[in-house]
């Protein structure tokens, strides 16, 4: 059985990552997906005044709706799922999905995000870092989308 560990945090956004896969898998044997949902960071000011029952349980309703539309894709040659809340550390949950599951396939289908690097899903990922220098270049694309109006 072949193991396919995918990092989400947008259905739309992985099922389109996700499309080249599950067409290339409709003959070959069947596979185990472990979906790993990433729920968006909640910001320090809505921190403060909901209750961490409260942004756990929106957390899980988040994945919830995440999972119930991705799953239907990956069951549909009779495939396994398996559906993960994402760790504070990526690669250690990664290492542990590994051990528990044997080798597997790693994809990091999580939305890129303007300004923000996103956490290392293994050990040996490669970080992109945009910094302040993708604020600069974008500002100055949109100076000069401006001057050419």
């Amino acid at each position: 059985m072949d193991n396919i560990i995918v990092y989400v945090d947008d259905a739309a956004y992985g099922l389109q990552l996700l499309q080249p896969m599950l067409q290339s898998t409709d003959s070959a044997a069947p596979a185990r997906w472990m979906v790993v949902g990433c729920p968006p960071r909640m910001t320090r000011h809505v921190s403060k005044w909901l209750a961490r029952s409260a942004r756990d349980s929106w957390r899980v309703k988040w994945a919830e709706k995440v999972f119930f539309q991705l799953t239907p894709w990956l069951t549909k040659n009779g495939d396994e799922v398996h559906t993960y809340m994402a760790k504070a550390d990526l690669a250690g949950q990664t290492e542990s999905l590994i051990k528990q599951h044997g080798q597997a396939r790693i994809l990091d289908a999580r939305r890129p995000k303007f300004g923000e690097d996103l956490q290392p899903v293994t050990a040996t990922q490669a970080q992109e870092r945009q910094g302040t220098m993708g604020y600069f270049a974008a500002l100055a694309g949109a100076g000069l989308i401006v001057a050419t109006d």
